[in-house]
């Protein structure tokens, strides 16, 4: 029999208090356009916000909006919306989509998520991303900076370490090559939580907990893994953050959640701020099963 480890972390959940806890507040920005979701901006811009009206809304995080849909996405906003900008073109597109989101005043810039260019190492792209936003954002707007995956990692965190900006990592994809290993994922965690490098992760991150799509045959990293293995390269657990990554089990990361302090959620939830995921349900479902949040009675 093939094993559930959503069941199986749902055993050793604690009854969770009705709504949405701390620990997973904002943590799930809405990528519904984005692969593989890929939805349509007439679907993905009202069910945008129908989550941010719902019962589950503080889970909920900004809606994404890459560069090359911002004129569908502006002209199907009939009021204000919140966006983050992902121009995953790289620095020299930066400019041009900043240009193109002026045309629509109903879109409200929340943040912007830059592509590594094609400079030669990673250090040298995400210092290419930092001077790109240093000269185009405005100074409210909060921006985050890819890091390429490939040798030179340390390299790469501190440049962002030393600006104000956060670190994004590509978590997945749709081949095989786009999933960074075990290793890889825990270095780079255990990187930024050494520099106390805020961060967020991005794509393949459909379900909490670790696992094997059967129809890609695709070993896919959970979200709840991430958040346990960073509370783990903090030092908050004695676990080693790899092992927490290389799991199937549910038990060991709610284990190791539920056990956090209020001071040590904090800290983590300002170290590992938010994935972005092309479905909000599956999320919501796999954190109820586990029992660290619940709907309210009504």
């Amino acid at each position: 029999m093939e094993r559930d480890p959503i069941a199986e972390g749902r055993s050793a959940a604690v009854v969770p208090e009705p709504g949405v806890p701390g620990l997973l507040a904002g943590l799930c920005d809405d990528a519904a356009l984005f692969p593989p979701g890929n939805a349509a901006v007439k679907d993905a811009v009202p069910a945008h916000r129908l989550h941010r009206a719902a019962w589950y809304a503080p889970l909920v995080g900004p809606f994404l909006v890459g560069a090359d849909k911002l004129a569908d996405v502006g002209a199907a906003a009939t009021d204000r919306l919140d966006i983050v900008l992902v121009v995953r073109e790289g620095p020299d597109a930066l400019g041009p989509a900043l240009a193109e989101l002026a045309a629509w005043p109903a879109l409200r810039l929340a943040g912007v998520e830059l592509g590594p260019g094609p400079a030669a190492t990673p250090a040298e792209a995400a210092e290419h991303s930092c001077a790109a936003l240093d000269r185009e954002l405005p100074d409210d707007v909060p921006g985050v900076v890819e890091i390429r995956r490939g040798p030179g990692l340390d390299a790469a965190l501190d440049t962002v370490a030393a600006t104000p900006y956060r670190a994004k990592y590509r978590t997945g994809g749709l081949d095989a090559q786009a999933f960074p290993d075990v290793p890889e994922l825990a270095a780079f965690l255990t990187g930024c939580a050494t520099r106390t490098l805020p961060f967020k992760c991005t794509a393949g991150l459909h379900h909490a907990v670790r696992h094997t799509d059967p129809t890609t045959g695709f070993t896919h990293h959970g979200f709840l893994n991430i958040l346990a293995a960073t509370a783990a390269a903090c030092g908050f657990t004695t676990t080693d953050p790899a092992t927490l990554l290389a799991t199937h089990s549910g038990t060991p990361l709610t284990t190791a959640l539920h056990a956090l302090t209020p001071t040590r959620t904090t800290h983590l939830r300002t170290l590992f701020t938010a994935y972005g995921t092309c479905s909000i349900s599956e999320p919501l479902e796999d954190l109820a099963t586990l029992g660290l949040l619940a709907a309210p009675e009504l």
